[in-house]
């Protein structure tokens, strides 16, 4: 089966790639950091982007999507060089930087629902939106450790993202359930 839908098809060639991008950078992060209860979090931060790549091979594979060559290489270049860098640039720009991506990553799953949905496709429903509450865990996480930091409120206003702002529109304290997550990530 063909899935006739252009930037759903890109959208799924790009998270798969980007995946694995987010899981090196991950890696690199949990090195970087000296506590331990922080190096657990984060490389199951790391397990969780894995687990996402699974996922969307598995939807790809059920339409016959190839994985994009570019984007592998783009996005193993981009994980590689995030990975490194958080050895250099310290702690709180890795945290700030993680949370940021995530807060995006978030909409890249509901559009997807919502593409499929427009299709009239509903099986991929529940998965990603599973997987787009995970980002949005995730970005939490990372706000939840750097939300008192002195620079946050400089980085907030120069990146648009941190205590007050976010790129998405979800609310963990009274998420809707799947059935009823299609305004979420709107534009």
């Amino acid at each position: 089966m063909t899935l006739n839908h252009p930037k759903l098809v890109d959208l799924l060639k790009k998270a798969y790639s980007a995946e694995k991008a987010a899981a090196f950078a991950y890696q690199g992060h949990a090195a970087s950091v000296k506590d331990e209860t922080e190096k657990k979090e984060i490389r199951q931060i790391e397990i969780d982007e894995w687990i996402h790549r699974k996922e969307v091979l598995q939807i790809m594979n059920d339409f016959n999507i190839p994985v994009s060559k570019y984007y592998e290489f783009k996005f193993y270049i981009i994980g590689k060089v995030i990975s490194a860098s958080c050895h250099i640039i310290g702690w709180f720009m890795p945290f700030y930087f993680a949370g940021r991506l995530e807060s995006g990553n978030v909409c890249e799953y509901f559009r997807m629902k919502q593409f499929f949905n427009s299709l009239g496709i509903n099986a991929y429903d529940e998965m990603l939106y599973e997987m787009g509450i995970k980002e949005k865990e995730h970005e939490i996480y990372f706000l939840e450790k750097i939300k008192t930091n002195k620079f946050l409120p400089f980085y907030e206003k120069y990146f648009s993202w941190g205590n007050n702002q976010s790129f998405n529109n979800i609310d963990l304290d009274k998420k809707y359930p799947v059935e009823n997550s299609n305004h979420y990530c709107k534009k």
